[in-house]
C-alpha cells in the first residue's frame, strides 16, 4: 500500500510516519509512506530522523494548496491521511489569514487531487474545537458545528469540504476529531512542552485566565491508533471522534507538571485570558470505540514520558525555543 501523509513532518504526523515505519501499526510491514510538508516552522525533518533511512520513505517539499505539485504527487497512492495545517490558536487569533489558506484552501486542493487521482479514502484529520465549547456532558458527532477561534473555524471549513466532496463526488472522506493531544516531538509553543521546558529552564509558566478552563487529553500514539482503525475499519462520508478519556482544568493540568518537574507554585505567571478562550471540551468517542478503539496510554504514565523525553531531547527543542524568544 502506499499512503500519502500531508502534514508527516509535523508532531501528529510525523509520529504517524514513525509508527507505520516502524511496524508498530500490524499489516502494514510493506507500506510505501510518502510525507509532503512544507516544513513551516512546525514542519521539523528531525521528526523524522528516526525512519529517514527507511526504504519506504519518500519526502517531498512542498505545500497541498499547490495544485501542480499535488497533480504530480497524488496519483499513485492508495490513500492519503492529511494532517497538514496551522494548528496554534494564539497564532490564529493574530494571523487568521494563514490558517484560511492552508486550512481551508488547502484542503480543498487536496481532496480535489485525490478525487482525481482516483484515491481509494482520504483521512482529514481534524480536531474537538470545531464543536465550540461544551458546559456539560460530551458532544457526539451529530453536534452542530460552533467554532470559536479562527483555528477552529477554518478546521471546520475543512470538515465541511470533507462532507461537501463525499456528498457531491462520492470520494470517500473520513473524518477524525481528537481531543488535545500530547507526547513527544510536539512543538513547544504547546501548552505541555511549553511548561515542561520553561520548567527546566527555571523560567516560569504563562497560565491564561482564571485556569479552570477543562481539556481531555490523548496521548498521540493512541490518537494514530484511532486514525489507523478509522482508515481500515470506518465507513466513507463519516465523522469519528477520538478522545483520551481524561478531562482536566488548566489549573489540575499545570500542577501535574510542577509535581512531574520538581516545581512549585511560585514558577507559575498568571496572564490575562486568551480571545474567545473556549471554557471546555468533551467528546463522547462511543462511535470509534465501536470499532475495537481503547486509549492505552494513561495519562500518569504518558506525562511522566514526555517530560523524560524533553529532559533527555534538549538538543531538539532548544533551538526552536532560541528561535522564538
Amino acid at each position: 500500500m502506499r499512503i500519502l501523509v500531508p502534514g508527516g513532518a509535523g508532531f501528529i504526523g510525523s509520529h504517524y510516519v514513525r509508527s507505520l515505519l516502524s511496524g508498530r501499526l500490524p499489516g502494514y510491514e510493506d507500506v510505501q509512506v510518502t510525507v509532503l510538508d512544507k516544513l513551516s516552522y512546525a514542519g521539523n525533518l528531525a521528526n523524522l530522523l528516526p525512519v529517514a533511512g527507511h526504504p519506504g520513505y519518500t519526502l517531498v517539499h512542498g505545500d497541498i494548496t499547490d495544485g501542480r505539485l499535488l497533480a504530480d504527487v497524488v496519483p499513485g497512492h492508495d490513500v492519503v491521511v492529511n494532517f497538514a495545517a496551522e494548528t496554534h490558536v494564539d497564532r490564529s487569533i493574530t494571523g487568521p489569514g494563514d490558517f484560511v489558506l492552508s486550512n481551508v484552501y488547502g484542503t480543498q486542493r487536496l481532496l480535489q487531487a485525490a478525487l482525481e487521482a482516483g484515491v481509494r479514502a482520504v483521512v482529514q484529520v481534524s480536531t474537538d474545537e470545531v464543536y465550540g465549547s461544551i458546559d456539560e456532558g460530551s458532544w457526539t458527532e451529530e453536534e452542530p458545528l460552533l467554532p470559536n477561534s479562527p483555528y477552529s473555524a477554518a478546521k471546520a471549513g475543512a470538515d465541511l469540504l470533507c462532507r461537501a466532496y463525499h456528498r457531491t463526488y462520492g470520494l470517500d472522506v473520513r473524518v477524525t476529531r481528537c481531543t488535545n493531544n500530547y507526547g513527544p516531538y510536539q512543538y513547544p509553543e504547546k501548552v505541555i512542552p511549553l511548561f515542561v521546558t520553561n520548567l527546566i529552564d527555571g523560567r516560569p509558566v504563562p497560565l491564561y485566565g482564571d485556569a479552570g478552563n477543562v481539556r481531555e487529553w490523548l496521548h498521540v500514539d493512541d490518537h494514530c491508533r484511532g486514525i489507523q482503525l478509522v482508515l481500515e475499519k470506518g465507513s466513507a462520508g463519516e465523522v469519528y471522534n477520538i478522545g483520551g478519556g481524561v478531562e482536566l482544568t488548566n489549573r489540575e493540568l499545570t500542577r501535574r507538571l510542577l509535581d512531574a518537574v520538581g516545581a512549585g507554585w511560585e514558577m507559575v505567571a498568571y496572564v490575562a485570558d486568551r480571545p474567545g478562550h473556549d471554557r471546555r471540551y468533551s467528546v463522547d468517542s462511543g462511535k470509534i470505540r465501536a470499532l475495537g478503539y481503547e486509549p492505552q496510554v494513561g495519562f500518569d504514565e504518558g506525562l511522566a514520558e514526555v517530560v523524560r523525553w524533553y529532559r533527555e531531547n534538549e538538543a531538539w527543542w532548544r533551538p526552536l525555543k532560541e528561535a522564538t524568544l
